[in-house]
């Protein structure tokens, strides 16, 4: 049953012959390791993801850092201690922190404390002052993980660059938008050249130059039919002028649909940013979930309603963050 090669040992009995074999049996933990590990199939990969289970080390109780290097304490906190505050709490922390050192102290870290700073002050400010420095990156929303990459870059301080994004503002909340926008001014402050593939009219109006293309979409389009600055832009017959002036506009519809009413309940939803969050979802009507970058949308949707639903509908096996209950599927094909 467990990993490792055993040999069994097989008679057999053929014509008044007797004859031995020995037979190599990889085990059951090892098939479905190997399983997991090897095969380029991802319904094969989540079949043996169902038979593991995560727990943390025995050891590091799932700090991830060897028992000594958690030996070393600053003001009672180890570096585990203090990857699990948030970013907020992470720079009230470092504030003040050489009036508790001594002299010597204070002229050994004088270098590491000021990268440091500069560094949590870069994640402040795009706006993810709300993270914890353990989180896992695949815990990330897209907009957070665009911004921590774009903090990463005002960091290097590299000048003569050009950038290149495409819809950076996609995911983004109109908050964290201009907080995005701030980031891409700095970087071209620093000396570098950022070229920005965008339909978000804030980001439009904040570059120093716009290239519109069009005037329609595939075979229709492939042709500059406005360029120069974002005022020039606007004076031009074009779609996006138009869009822009508020020539065209998409209509906001005057009725609303009162749906079917029924509901799917969600109680107690628990992970990451969420709170004991309950939620009735009205069914029969187009649904929007909002909310500035990192409030919990993708956690809510993406990590726990569909996995429930899908392992409800289509027995999946990916499991749902923490929740108390839920019901009403009944309602839903």
């Amino acid at each position: 049953m467990n990993g490792g090669n055993d040999k069994f040992k097989i008679q057999s009995k053929s014509m008044g012959i007797m004859r031995n074999y020995e037979i190599d049996f990889e085990g059951i933990i090892s098939f479905i390791y190997s399983q997991y590990k090897n095969s380029e199939s991802t319904s094969i990969k989540r079949w043996a993801k169902g038979f593991m289970d995560a727990k943390n080390c025995s050891v590091c109780k799932g700090k991830r850092l060897k028992k000594e290097a958690l030996c070393f304490k600053i003001l009672d906190k180890n570096i585990s201690d203090l990857a699990h505050l948030d970013v907020t709490e992470l720079s009230k922390w470092f504030e003040n922190i050489e009036l508790k050192l001594s002299k010597r102290q204070v002229t050994i870290a004088a270098e590491i404390l000021k990268e440091i700073r500069t560094r949590i002050q870069f994640l402040l400010d795009v706006g993810l002052d709300y993270l914890n420095l353990d989180r896992t990156s695949k815990s990330l929303s897209g907009g957070e993980a665009q911004r921590i990459r774009l903090a990463t870059q005002i960091g290097s301080q590299l000048v003569g660059v050009l950038y290149i994004l495409d819809e950076p503002s996609i995911g983004l909340h109109q908050r964290d938008n201009q907080k995005l926008i701030d980031s891409l001014i700095k970087l071209r402050d620093l000396g570098n050249s950022v070229l920005v593939v965008e339909h978000d009219k804030d980001m439009i109006e904040h570059a120093d130059f716009v290239f519109d293309i069009g005037p329609g979409a595939g075979r229709h389009g492939g042709e500059i039919v406005s360029e120069g600055t974002f005022k020039e832009l606007t004076e031009h017959n074009t779609l996006t002028a138009n869009y822009i002036t508020g020539k065209k506009e998409i209509p906001i519809p005057n009725k609303r649909r009162k749906g079917n009413g029924k509901f799917i309940k969600l109680k107690g939803a628990t992970v990451n940013n969420l709170k004991n969050l309950s939620v009735n979802f009205p069914l029969g009507k187009m649904i929007c979930v909002t909310g500035v970058s990192g409030s919990g949308k993708s956690t809510l949707i993406n990590e726990t309603l569909y996995p429930i639903l899908n392992a409800q509908i289509y027995r999946g096996v990916k499991k749902p963050m923490p929740y108390k209950s839920i019901s009403g599927i009944e309602h839903i094909d």
